[in-house]
């Protein structure tokens, strides 16, 4: 049942700073974020984290990644900037299966950039970031979600706030969040993940 975690929803209730969503995608960003709730931010907070990552062997931090630091609402990637000819913002877990298929496939030309702060949105971070790379490259926005799902219309908007067209890459429209089997959803993942990194 996926109802209780449709991330579009809780984006849609989203409005003049009355709540922060988040989809963290590292135990130390989880901490990070849970410790800055009971300390500085003091406004409700939704946390989109699947129990996959529990067992994700990917999804690790160091113990000084806790003892240290702070949460980052956007994290970046450690490619050369001047080589980024394409950079795959998303959120959540489809990172991990971004970084599997670039390193399968060996691709050294397309930065992975995790928004983990959803809203509110990240804006300076996510301007200071692109100012780093050539104004021409190629912004995508993938998710696992359909497209009339998740938060690709949510951070769209931000995008062209930013004056930056944002492209696509994940799950055609559709009625269900869940794709019915296994079988199909391995394919549409598969393909999506492709897309992205093309």
């Amino acid at each position: 049942e996926h109802s209780s975690a449709r991330i579009e929803r809780f984006l849609t209730l989203s409005a003049e700073a009355n709540i922060r969503v988040a989809n963290c995608s590292t135990p130390a960003q989880y901490f990070h974020i849970l410790r800055r709730q009971i300390t500085t931010q003091r406004k409700p907070l939704v946390i989109f984290t699947p129990k996959s990552l529990l067992r994700s062997t990917a999804a690790v931090s160091r113990f000084s990644e806790l003892t240290s630091g702070e949460f980052q609402p956007v994290i970046g990637d450690s490619l050369e900037a001047s080589n980024v000819r394409k950079i795959v913002f998303c959120t959540g877990k489809v990172y991990y299966d971004l970084v599997a298929a670039r390193e399968a496939k060996k691709i050294d030309d397309i930065a992975l950039v995790r928004i983990e702060e959803l809203y509110p949105f990240p804006d300076l971070p996510v301007s200071e970031l692109l100012a780093k790379y050539r104004s021409d490259v190629e912004l995508v926005w993938c998710q696992e979600e359909p497209r009339n799902m998740g938060a690709w219309r949510f951070t769209y908007s931000y995008f062209k706030g930013l004056s930056r067209v944002l492209k696509y890459a994940g799950r055609t429209r559709n009625a269900s969040p869940a794709a019915g089997s296994a079988k199909r959803h391995a394919e549409e993942q598969k393909r999506l993940i492709e897309d992205a990194l093309k």
